[in-house]
């Protein structure tokens, strides 16, 4: 998949325009789905040195982009009459997403299996009716 990620919030915490302490496991995710073969583009609100100086914090760490605020690599806003800054990618995480930034580890299961939010849903309503249900069963078993 084509993966537009955002700097601020997403992958550091909030301190623009200082660059924020890294959110737990978010580089070794991203490094993760980029050897998994997903592109990943870095997609700020920063330009200018701002913007180079998030690139080379996260290229410190062994991330590394396949675009900046851009659809690929070689785009030029002067090259390209189609040009715009709205991405074309697959996915935007970002943690201005309605709901809000989900956790590092949740975010790698839905990249990895394709799931949203309401397949997320699902999925805790029907562990939490087998949690419910093995334990009344437990219980049944124990006063029996």
């Amino acid at each position: 998949m084509l993966i537009a990620v955002d700097f601020d919030g997403t992958i550091v915490e909030h301190k623009y325009p200082a660059i924020g302490a890294e959110i737990p496991f978010a580089i070794e995710t991203l490094k993760k789905l980029a050897a998994e073969k997903h592109k990943l583009i870095l997609w700020s609100v920063r330009e200018g040195k701002l913007l180079d100086e998030a690139v080379e914090f996260c290229r410190q760490r062994g991330l590394v982009f396949y675009a900046v605020n851009r659809d690929y690599p070689e785009e030029e806003k002067q090259q390209n009459n189609h040009y715009s800054r709205k991405l074309k990618v697959d996915l935007f995480i970002d943690d201005r997403n309605l709901g809000g930034l989900p956790d590092w580890g949740t975010i790698y299961e839905m990249v990895t299996k394709r799931l949203s939010y309401e397949d997320l849903l699902d999925r805790y309503e029907t562990d939490e009716q087998d949690d419910k249900k093995s334990r009344k069963s437990f219980l049944k078993r124990l006063f029996t």
